[in-house]
């Protein structure tokens, strides 16, 4: 007997996976205001009756909203939202070849969102079949097209065995699709039908059999909110507000010794920064100065960028940062190119109440993977923050991860961003590259380039990127090192793999990541990377 797909089931890019889902005791039914809108008190997590969010993480103990601390007020999110959906059987599709197997949502208003995507319950399953949805754009009263979702998801990840990845939180889940400030929304899943073809006695018979559907699909609904603008006052003091003279939040201590919890650099001093920056920093939460902290002394507490630095200061930077760790061979001739330019968490946004507290940290940066986000293209590089928290609100809130799972993320154009928390020049573990997440970093260029070209922007940001981040650990973009595989699709766990120091996502797992058109210009951002850093 042999088998044919009637559809090809490929694996590509974006990140899958859910916390439970359980409605809070109470909500409220309107959209957040954004940030310089929003009262400072008294706004709760927003919610209808039928769209329930995720409940906070369960082992973060410093959560005020943890059932396990009542003697805690109860402080919600900052402005964004996610709204939770469940599919309900659909009827057959002609058009799409439908069986009654799909599920989906038929036509409905809900509150505002810009970005959305499937989850399920078992991260293990896959989702065999075909994810479309349309939108209607916030007060225009017209549906879009219908956009397919991509559905393969399983490359990115934590790797197996992980504390993150054994949490028990996290779920399957299609790539996160950007489609702007929306009021509407339909969807349908259809599975995929197996063709096969058997040799009997009268010939050869064709049958046919359904891919079952992932259980527990919902539809997520993310509305990433709105950051204040950069130059505004500080918020006022919250509940969990460092208040000025106070430490960085508490780091978990429970860890291998590969991922052990680290407290960032500069944390110690965060006193004295908080003095020198007032009112402002007096505002800020225990996990905002940690996760600002981690940065010094690149940036003052607070920043919301990384100034762009020149080489020589990049070089002396270096000898700062590593002097103690380099051969004889690298102080003599440090390689490695100037610091770009690096929009940090507080500057795009993040709600740092989101993530679970502390960071992990692997031991070198050995290797660079290059991702697309599969979330489109439409965006405007304006919008880039916003789709950066609305992924980050995916990863966490819906997909169950510690924090969004790419360590930078590069706009169309060629804008960089912070993307997991622990500090830019710090070795973290992130949750990017399945199997190879360990002595690695992930870098997500948001956007769909299976067709579409990145532009010179772009790439050329990559290997800006590359040059300082992999020259602050000795390693060359041109070359090759090896790293042990965690467990995968190509490698097993344990093998040493030779990769190139910049791969493409696909390099270290079977996908499509990162898009045909990405992944051939790796060879250009290896080679420019290798001229900035002076080879």
């Amino acid at each position: 007997m042999r088998g044919l797909l009637a559809s090809s089931i490929g694996v590509t890019c974006a990140a899958a996976l859910a916390l439970p889902l359980t409605p809070p005791a109470s909500a409220a039914t309107a959209r957040p205001a954004p940030a310089a809108e929003a009262a400072p008190t008294g706004t709760t997590r927003a919610t209808s009756p039928d769209t329930p969010t995720t409940p906070s993480l369960p082992d973060r103990p410093d959560r005020p909203d943890n059932p396990a601390r009542p003697d805690l007020p109860v402080l919600p999110d900052l402005p964004g939202s996610t709204q939770s959906l469940p599919l309900a059987a659909l009827a057959g599709n002609r058009d799409l070849g439908g069986t009654g197997a799909a599920q989906g949502l038929p036509r409905r208003d809900v509150r505002h969102f810009s970005l959305l995507g499937v989850v399920w319950d078992d991260p293990a399953t896959e989702l065999h079949g075909r994810v479309q949805v349309r939108t209607r754009p916030s007060g225009t009263g017209r549906w879009s097209g219908w956009q397919d979702v991509e559905t393969h998801n399983a490359d990115h990840g934590a790797d197996p065995g992980t504390p993150e990845s054994a949490s028990g939180r996290v779920r399957g889940a299609t790539a996160p699709l950007w489609v702007g400030d929306s009021d509407g929304v339909e969807i349908r899943v259809h599975p995929d039908t197996e063709l096969r073809t058997e040799e009997t006695a009268r010939g050869t018979r064709t049958s046919s059999t359904i891919s079952p559907l992932p259980t527990g699909l919902r539809l997520e609904l993310v509305d990433p909110g709105s950051a204040p603008p950069e130059h505004a006052p500080a918020d006022p003091p919250r509940s969990r507000a460092l208040a000025i003279g106070s430490g960085p939040a508490d780091v978990p201590q429970a860890a291998t010794a590969a991922e052990a919890p680290h407290r960032p650099a500069g944390a110690e001093n965060a006193e004295g920064a908080a003095a020198r920056e007032g009112v402002k920093t007096a505002a800020m939460t225990a996990e905002a100065t940690a996760a600002s902290a981690a940065n010094a002394p690149l940036a003052p507490l607070g920043a919301t960028e990384i100034p762009a630095l020149d080489h020589p200061g990049t070089e002396r930077e270096l000898f700062s940062l590593r002097g103690a760790d380099l051969t004889a061979a690298q102080r003599a001739k440090p390689y490695i190119g100037a610091r770009p330019g690096i929009v940090t968490r507080r500057g795009w946004g993040a709600d740092e109440n989101l993530r679970e507290s502390g960071f992990r940290y692997t031991t070198t940066v050995k290797a660079a993977f290059v991702h697309h986000t599969a979330s489109g293209n439409s965006y405007k590089c304006s919008q880039a923050p916003s789709v950066i928290r609305g992924i980050y609100r995916y990863h966490v809130k819906s997909m169950g991860w510690r924090d969004i799972g790419y360590n930078f993320l590069v706009d169309k154009c060629g804008k960089i961003y912070e993307g997991r928390a622990g500090g830019v020049t710090k070795a973290i573990l992130g949750a990017h590259t399945l199997g190879f997440n360990t002595n690695s970093m992930g870098i997500a260029v948001l956007g769909t380039f299976t067709s579409a070209k990145p532009n010179t922007a772009t790439v050329d940001a990559i290997a800006r990127l590359t040059a300082w981040k992999l020259g602050l650990f000795g390693a060359n973009p041109q070359g090759k090192t090896y790293l042990k595989s965690g467990g995968g699709n190509l490698y097993g766990k344990g093998k040493n793999v030779r990769l190139n120091v910049i791969s493409g996502h696909r390099d270290g797992f079977a996908t499509e990541c990162p898009g045909r058109q990405l992944y051939g210009k790796l060879g250009s951002a290896r080679s420019t990377a290798a001229r900035y850093q002076g080879r």
